[in-house]
């Protein structure tokens, strides 16, 4: 691939900044799914991106496939190159978008990971005896009562968060703003933080949550933090950031069954994304069912949400 073909890939990262307003963390997944067609590009023996081929897409698409990339991973992939190509276009640097009506294998939906609710009390009652303990307590009290993306928390300045108000206004994808509740645990908990966050952050610094040099933190910074904590707090496994999301929205279904609020708390677009956290409460609900009815099938290791049809009367 020549170097002015390359340079394409700079200026359409710098569209997903400045035109389309993009996270950091959608520009990294963004940079290493495009990677991968560089990558194929220079192995094929490309040298531009206008004599790429649908074909030649398609190839690329079943190695992953071959390779154990499940169809999540490849949609993923396959946007970005799709995405990719429609600036090209626009810019008159591509004649046509060869990753149009490409098809993703199918690989089985895989539910989300959540924690209990025991689970979640267990990794949020930190003892906080530094700063840094304050501000971590803060930050997984936050994400598990508004169910934050980990873009959304670190993305967050001093002038979203309302105590008084007791909301918090984040900016999601696509740079759309929604405004979330927060939880009275989460309020004390960030109280108790900005009353220390001096120790670390200068007076310009409007990052709500900054790292130990006082600059704002990473995601990837908050994710060890949290498996850090999480074995700490004694749970079997590390926890990332998007279980305690997760467990958010469960939890809050479990209790409410008003799909369309947790739909608008999380920020999602469709309401089919929503959805898979019925199958986690129908999961929930089967296993209580299991251990506590008398003539339940015990220890079944699958559970398939059925409707119910009633045939006549009676």
């Amino acid at each position: 691939m020549r170097e002015a073909e390359l340079l394409w890939l700079e200026k359409f990262f710098t569209h997903l900044h400045n035109e389309r307003g993009c996270s950091p963390l959608t520009l990294e997944n963004y940079r290493r799914d495009l990677a991968k067609l560089v990558a194929f590009a220079q192995q094929s023996q490309l040298d531009a991106w206008r004599n790429i081929t649908g074909h030649q897409i398609r190839s690329l698409v079943s190695a992953q496939h071959r390779q154990g990339l499940v169809g999540s991973s490849i949609r993923r992939h396959l946007s970005a190159v799709r995405s990719f190509y429609n600036y090209l276009l626009r810019e008159g640097a591509a004649g046509h978008n060869p990753a149009i009506g490409i098809a993703v294998p199918k690989s089985p939906r895989k539910l989300p990971s959540t924690l209990d609710v025991d689970q979640v009390g267990r990794l949020l009652g930190i003892h906080a005896e530094d700063v840094l303990a304050w501000r971590d307590r803060a930050m997984l009290e936050l994400v598990y009562s508004s169910g934050l993306r980990l873009a959304e928390l670190v993305g967050l300045n001093l002038g979203d968060v309302d105590l008084a108000d007791a909301t918090v206004r984040v900016t999601g994808k696509g740079s759309k703003t929604r405004v979330i509740p927060v939880g009275r645990y989460a309020l004390a908990a960030l109280q108790d933080w900005l009353d220390r966050r001096v120790q670390l952050a200068g007076a310009s610094q409007p990052a709500l949550f900054v790292g130990r040099r006082g600059q704002r933190l990473t995601p990837r910074a908050v994710q060890l933090r949290l498996r850090e904590w999480s074995l700490k707090q004694g749970l079997d496994s590390a926890v990332h950031p998007h279980q305690l999301r997760h467990s958010f929205a469960s939890h809050l279904l479990e209790s409410s069954g008003d799909l369309r609020a947790v739909q608008e708390l999380l920020g999602h677009a469709d309401i089919s994304t929503t959805q898979i956290y019925t199958h986690l409460d129908f999961q929930h609900l089967a296993k209580v069912y299991d251990q506590a009815h008398p003539r339940a099938r015990k220890g079944r290791e699958k559970i398939q949400d059925t409707r119910y049809k009633v045939k006549g009367g009676g």
